[in-house]
């Protein structure tokens, strides 16, 4: 192995996402922000599930397992991106190459199933509420959630390994904000259509086929809303699933609306954007959206507080 194969070896470049050193610090500061907010909220909405009985139910089960994969996933990207805005150089090694891959491209396709496990528990709630306590029991959540996070697993350990075990010569410059599946496996200097049927697989798996299985069970939804007579009715059984939806159309419509197009596949730049989406913008916006949109969250957060608040006012008096 020559001497440049073997520098390979040992570390890439990531170009991120300007070169500009004002804007990479304006890049920090607001990323830093969005950041911690996803921190927060993400780790409260956990445990506010965990502290409030009412909050036991499978939809907020499910609920606190998106919230662990959205706070996985941008602590698999976000910090060290926000360490290459300050550092002149922008190195991250071979093993930790591998490791962000592995993660990030493992909690991302976990997310899609769980987004889909999710339409199919609001299915049930709406379409069959009197069976609902019977079906969706805790054993079928549990093994539900478990399935969601080993599909995604699987399929990252195996494209994993294969994008690794492409030659990549003398390249070592990533022209992305992390160690993404498209960005490494264009560094080869060998043909990659092996790598291509394999990610094509993978999408129809991962992000196609939850799509349709979310797609069928709103259809489903929507009919039987549709034939429920009363409007205080529609309106009840639609805000079930109100904030699902709204997350549902964020999450599936960026990545269909960006890779589906009729001439070309999406540019390095709409690539890196929609890293930062799902890295930064998803794990910030989703417990806004089940805590402002869901009256059962937002219950539990005002007994919370005021639990806090009376016990405060005891500490001081």
């Amino acid at each position: 192995m020559g001497a440049d194969n073997q520098t390979w070896a040992r570390e890439f470049v990531l170009l991120g996402l300007s070169g500009d050193c004002d804007t990479q610090v304006a890049l920090f500061a607001l990323f830093s922000v969005a950041y911690l907010l996803a921190l927060l909220g993400n780790v409260l909405i956990v445990l506010l599930i965990r502290l409030d009985g009412r909050l036991h139910t499978p939809m907020y089960f499910f609920l606190s397992n998106l919230s662990l994969v959205d706070v996985s996933y941008a602590t698999s990207i976000v910090p060290q991106m926000l360490a290459h805005f300050l550092a002149e150089h922008k190195g991250i090694p071979y093993v930790s190459c591998a490791a962000q891959l592995f993660f990030s491209l493992g909690l991302g396709g976990t997310e899609f199933v769980l987004l889909a496990v999710m339409a199919y528990d609001r299915y049930v709630a709406v379409c069959d509420p009197l069976r609902y306590p019977v079906i969706m029991h805790g054993g079928l959540c549990a093994r539900l959630a478990v399935t969601s996070w080993l599909s995604g697993s699987v399929n990252s350990l195996v494209q994993t390994t294969i994008t690794f075990q492409l030659p990549m010569c003398t390249n070592k410059y990533i022209d992305h904000i992390s160690c993404e599946l498209l960005a490494v496996v264009r560094l080869a200097c060998v043909d990659t259509s092996s790598n291509e049927v394999a990610i094509m697989v993978s999408s129809i798996m991962l992000l196609m086929t939850p799509f349709c299985l979310v797609l069928l069970s709103y259809i489903r939804i929507v009919s039987t809303i549709l034939k429920i007579q009363s409007t205080e009715g529609r309106k009840k059984a639609f805000h079930t699933c109100a904030s699902h939806l709204t997350v549902v159309v964020l999450c599936y419509g960026m990545t269909i609306f960006t890779y589906i197009q009729p001439n070309s596949g999406p540019s390095v730049l709409q690539e890196k954007l929609i890293s930062v989406f799902y890295a930064i913008l998803m794990p910030v916006l989703n417990p806004m959206i089940y805590s402002l949109r869901n009256k059962e969250v937002k219950g539990a957060w005002q007994k919370l507080l005021g639990q806090l608040s009376g016990l405060t006012s005891k500490v001081v008096t």
